[in-house]
């Protein structure tokens, strides 16, 4: 079955993970992606080999510091739906493939930008990476134990969710209003506004104060009954027991339902004292004894799985959550699931500049030509083409 953006061509000029990302959702969805790797081939660091985010891509090489390989670009574009580019601002101006210039040529065509500060403000040249990103958001203060400093959760919420998803989401947007308008647009996905939207959900709690320290609250580990604890084979046992009935169901598991230091809950002053005697329960038993006294129950407490053991666990193995791709990687599958267009894994990761040939001719430009352009180093041919 095909996915619900069958049809749809899109050309990625990003290089590092949000928008690589965020074109591969696309890729997922059923569109066609073409990826631009630099030419001459080989001076790109995303080789075949591994790269998940490559996924249902095709690749071309071009040298966008030569006018040939701009106007070859150029010429592609007249044929796509989105354009998706991830460089600071005024380097694909100062490339000559702006959106002023790219709308001109094409005016349906949707110009997704993926940064991290934006296209305007008084950050938007500088550098910076995710932790920086979710630093200014006001996200990575929230994230952490009490009395210690804030831990970056990798960069997944920055990079991944906060730009390559919401990149995702705004080329969705953007293609639904063109079916209304027939025009394109360009959509500004900053990876600063993505993270502080993921805290929308806090917005009013911050405001209001009612939001303690961090490693205090209900949620960020400050509870006994949220938490994370250490097994006694040196694995962890996730637990969110929130709600009354799932808290009844885990004081019960772990054998203090009738202690009556256990039943006034949501009395944060125990909240220290209490986690640390959880603590001490969870050391009595292996991750797996654990994992059985649980199972069946309703009380959100869980094994911590490694990304290696993750796909095997019987849960995700029956929902096939992870997919064997190329290279024999097991990898996460398309996500969300759609019931009647589903998405899918359409191919394994290109090789950088395997499919040059092949788009400029659906491009219209002849043998010939292509041979010329490679000639002078405008484009990357792989060595079999």
């Amino acid at each position: 079955m095909a996915g619900p953006l069958e049809g749809i061509r899109v050309l990625d000029f990003s290089r590092l993970a949000p928008g690589p990302y965020g074109a591969m959702i696309l890729a997922d969805m059923g569109a066609e992606v073409i990826r631009v790797d630099r030419a001459p081939l080989g001076t790109d660091p995303g080789g075949a080999f591994g790269d998940v985010l490559g996924r249902g891509k095709r690749s071309i090489g071009l040298d966008l510091k030569k006018p040939q390989g701009v106007d070859v670009a150029l010429k592609i574009l007249e044929g796509c739906d989105v354009l998706v580019e991830g460089f600071r601002p005024g380097v694909m101006e100062r490339l000559g493939l702006g959106p002023d210039e790219v709308l001109a040529r094409n005016p349906r065509i949707i110009y997704a930008r993926v940064t991290g500060w934006g296209q305007l403000g008084p950050l938007a040249l500088e550098a910076g990476h995710d932790i920086n990103y979710i630093a200014v958001s006001g996200v990575l203060h929230a994230i952490g134990r009490r009395d210690e400093r804030p831990l970056p959760p990798i960069n997944i919420i920055g990079d991944f969710a906060g730009g390559g998803m919401l990149t995702a989401l705004g080329v969705a947007l953007a293609l639904y209003e063109r079916e209304r308008s027939g025009k394109g647009q360009v959509v500004d996905a900053a990876m600063v506004d993505g993270a502080a939207n993921l805290m929308s959900f806090l917005a009013s709690a911050f405001q209001a104060n009612l939001w303690g320290p961090r490693g205090t609250n209900l949620i960020d580990t400050g509870a006994h009954f949220y938490e994370v604890y250490e097994t006694s084979d040196g694995k962890y046992m996730s637990v969110g027991a929130i709600e009354p009935q799932f808290y009844a169901e885990f004081v019960d598991g772990i054998g203090v339902k009738d202690d009556p230091d256990f039943q006034r809950q949501h009395d944060q002053s125990r909240w220290p004292e209490l986690k640390d005697r959880v603590a001490g329960i969870f050391k009595t038993k292996t991750r797996d004894e654990w994992t059985t006294i649980f199972k069946g129950r309703d009380a959100c407490t869980y094994p911590v799985l490694s990304p290696q053991e993750a796909p095997t666990h019987p849960f995700n193995a029956e929902r096939n959550t992870h997919v064997k791709g190329a290279f024999d990687v097991m990898q996460p599958a398309p996500a969300p699931r759609l019931s009647r267009t589903p998405g899918a894994v359409q191919a394994g990761p290109p090789n950088p500049g395997q499919h040059t040939r092949e788009v400029l001719k659906e491009a219209g430009y002849t043998d010939d030509e292509i041979d010329k352009l490679a000639a002078d180093q405008a484009i990357g041919l792989p060595e079999d083409a």
